[in-house]
């Protein structure tokens, strides 16, 4: 008896952990709705950011604070602006200063920076004379700043400038790539492509393989084959930097579910890791699948195929969002997390793998679900998958290089 008293508790906590909320506006008040379509938070706020390690940043009376997934106030809104919490630390103003403070709402001291960035993947980036290193979220100096510019971490790694020249860094501030290449690509399975004066290659081991005849190679993604440019045509390399689907195409797409989106004339079709139509061209445009074993693909409006091919949700959505809409900027497309992000006249929904729209109901915008409970936070520098980096106060995804001191 005890044993399953355990079990349901550990399962109910589970569930709570594993909640997810998505941003809507509703009667120009934004709430927060859960995946069964009811509202968690009921629409009530003028300006809100999505959940981010269980808090959200909330406009009250013209400053901003945190709530929890509860709607309680966690941390007050006595701020000027806040940015969303990463790695336990969130970037805030107040007065006319640009501070961090933990989860509490405690101002932590940071290593001195001519700018404030955010937290990604355990690190920011701090920026002195000029150059930029990293400090983890204990306020520690990981990297002292060497680099002329450092990009966002994807997936524990970041590239680097130094004298006009790139690299590839972790999170402990390691050289995984030595910055010796005009261009460098993201670091997949021990490996990058990279532009060496006019060649296109792999660099692999320290090695730098030129791939035959590229004039551009496109980031790996969750597959060992991406798509790269020769002779004006698209086709596919492997980690080796070995053409392994010839390049006869106009334009293609990342594998996913070996499947990759192909364009032939005017049409979009879908393609094996042999070169195989598997969904012949007839589409105007198309995009990858999702791990549920559906993409977007569009007629005159988006809809959803299977991975045989068959249309399961009809081309009557819209699957991205306005460059209008500041507020609303993850532009992900597709199935995630179970559910698709969709737009009908004029209004944005959720919809289910079944073609049905969650709980009937649209808004007039959305952002994506994202995780309301919080979760453990990563150690310093550690290689987990990170979000979005952005510093204050705009909330674009920028490079950190040299920018004026005084902020606006």
């Amino acid at each position: 008896m005890k044993k399953t008293l355990i079990f349901l508790l550990l399962a109910s906590i589970q569930s709570v952990n594993s909640q997810e909320l998505a941003l809507v506006k509703k009667s120009s008040k934004i709430g927060y709705l859960s995946k069964d379509g009811s509202f968690k938070i009921e629409p009530q706020y003028k300006s809100a950011r999505s959940f981010s390690e269980g808090l959200a940043a909330v406009e009250n009376g013209g400053k901003w604070g945190f709530i929890d997934a509860k709607g309680t106030w966690v941390i007050p809104a006595d701020f000027k602006d806040a940015k969303d919490f990463n790695s336990g630390i969130a970037i805030v103003q107040k007065d006319k200063d640009w501070v961090y403070i933990n989860t509490k709402g405690e101002i932590q001291q940071a290593p001195a920076s001519e700018k404030l960035f955010d937290f990604n993947d355990g690190v920011a980036f701090i920026r002195q004379n000029n150059k930029v290193g990293l400090i983890n979220n204990k306020m520690t100096v990981v990297l002292e700043p060497k680099y002329d510019q450092i990009k966002p971490f994807e997936n524990g790694y970041a590239r680097v400038e130094l004298n006009k020249n790139w690299g590839i860094i972790d999170t402990n501030g390691k050289e995984l790539v030595e910055p010796v290449y005009a261009e460098v690509g993201n670091y997949f399975k021990g490996t990058t492509w990279a532009r060496k004066d006019k060649t296109f290659g792999l660099v692999s081991g320290g090695k730098f393989i030129p791939v035959d005849g590229a004039e551009k190679i496109w980031d790996f993604e969750t597959q060992d084959l991406t798509f790269a440019k020769k002779n004006g045509k698209i086709g596919y390399i492997d980690l080796k930097g070995n053409w392994a689907i010839l390049p006869i195409y106009d334009k293609g797409k990342a594998f996913s579910k070996n499947l990759a989106p192909v364009l032939v004339g005017k049409k979009w079709g879908f393609i094996n890791p042999e070169g195989k139509f598997v969904i012949e061209p007839t589409y105007s445009d198309a995009e990858v699948f999702s791990t549920n074993g559906l993409a977007p693909v569009k007629e005159s409006n988006w809809g959803f195929i299977n991975e045989s091919g068959k249309l399961v949700i009809p081309t009557q959505y819209g699957i991205t969002t306005n460059a209008i809409i500041a507020m609303f900027t993850q532009q992900d497309k597709g199935f995630i997390g179970g559910v698709a992000r969709v737009k009908n006249e004029g209004k944005w929904g959720f919809l289910k793998p079944d073609g049905t729209v969650l709980a009937n109901q649209w808004f007039e915008n959305a952002e994506l679900f994202s995780k309301s409970a919080e979760k453990p936070q990563p150690a310093a520098a550690s290689a987990e998958k990170p979000k979005e980096e952005t510093k204050a106060p705009t909330a674009k995804k920028p490079a950190a290089k040299p920018a004026p001191k005084k902020k606006k």
